[in-house]
């Protein structure tokens, strides 16, 4: 068998400080008998020479491109345009099977360059469980932000913080006024992450899951002050919101956060937004009277880029050692197929 060659890759959006493979976790790999290629970061949380001193070989930022063939390449978020022609194995969630905006792009690209995409989001075990994911962070970090909005405490650009230090500013204070607030998709990992968030900043939240959301009942909703919408939908569902509901007068919803961001896809259970927000402006009005504001950042985890690294990373390591053509690995090589398949593109 080939020996494992990974590259882990520069992200290439600004504002993301987060990595799937943490310096400690390269170690482990390395004593594994995998090689680890590291590509300098200016923004990753973990400087390279953490990792060069854990026994991998650093590569300049971007040069993936000319990686060897058989080697594997891990990120997290999108990949630049270029080259057209992707020919290697990529790892990173790449938000291509929902009929998202790019999917049919992204896909053609590995198809022209005979590459694949092992896309993390796919990632599951026989049961179809997440092995590996950033959803604790992305829900804790979505209640977080609504909160500090709702209480007028946010303020932006938004920066890279720590727990500890987020936490604080989460305590209520004197003055602060009592709110509700509700989580939608409430047992999974995103929504026990803003139920943790909330319980810090002294709220009760709503909870609600399956049995609440197959008869929606969106009076109840409106009637809470504060939304976090977890729910990740993988099949078509009723909307959880309107744009008609977000005109009625008695609306006391006035902040929303969408920690999906499903922005474009027709599983979006909260088309009521056509963009998503951003690290220098992370709240968007959606309506003036009553007020309405949303908060819908793709990359929330990168906020706690150290903490929320360090837990995937955790999780990740033993299917990287394991890495192989069948189990987990082989499932995302076959959802990518069949992704193919289902929008006609060749396979070489």
């Amino acid at each position: 068998m080939t020996e494992l060659h990974l590259w882990l890759r520069h992200e290439a959006r600004a504002t993301e400080r987060r990595t799937p493979i943490v310096p400690e976790d390269a170690r482990r790999l390395v004593a594994g008998g995998v090689t680890v290629t590291v590509e300098e970061s200016p923004q990753r949380v973990f400087p390279v020479g953490e990792y060069e001193a854990a026994g991998c070989r650093v590569a300049p930022a971007g040069s993936w491109v000319s990686a060897p063939a058989d080697a594997v390449v891990v990120g997290l978020k999108e990949l630049p345009d270029e080259p057209r022609e992707l020919v290697h194995r990529h790892v990173f969630f790449g938000h291509a099977y929902k009929r998202q905006p790019g999917a049919a792009a992204l896909l053609r690209r590995f198809a022209a360059g005979g590459g694949a995409l092992l896309d993390l989001e796919y990632l599951v075990d026989d049961d179809g469980r997440r092995l590996a994911a950033f959803g604790f962070w992305a829900g804790y970090l979505g209640a977080a932000l609504a909160v500090l909005r709702h209480r007028g405490r946010l303020t932006a650009p938004l920066t890279p913080t720590t727990k500890d230090e987020l936490d604080e500013t989460l305590r209520p204070a004197a003055g602060d006024a009592e709110f509700t607030a509700l989580v939608i998709g409430a047992l999974g990992r995103s929504g026990r992450g803003a139920r943790v968030a909330f319980g810090t900043a002294g709220v009760d939240p709503t909870c609600w899951d399956l049995a609440e959301t197959r008869d929606l009942d969106r009076r109840t909703l409106l009637e809470h002050d504060v939304m976090v919408n977890a729910v990740l939908a993988t099949s078509p569902v009723p909307p959880f919101l309107r744009d008609r509901d977000l005109d009625d007068p008695a609306r006391r919803l006035r902040t929303l956060c969408d920690v999906t961001c499903d922005v474009g896809s027709p599983l979006n259970v909260l088309p009521v937004y056509d963009r998503t927000t951003d690290w220098d402006e992370p709240v968007r009005r959606l309506r003036e009277e009553p007020p309405l504001d949303l908060v819908a950042i793709d990359n929330l985890p990168s906020l706690l880029p150290k903490e929320s690294s360090t837990d995937f990373s955790a999780a990740l390591l033993p299917h990287l050692l394991d890495f192989g053509v069948g189990g987990p690995w082989g499932r995302c090589l076959d959802r990518y197929r069949r992704a193919c398949r289902e929008l006609g593109i060749a396979q070489g």
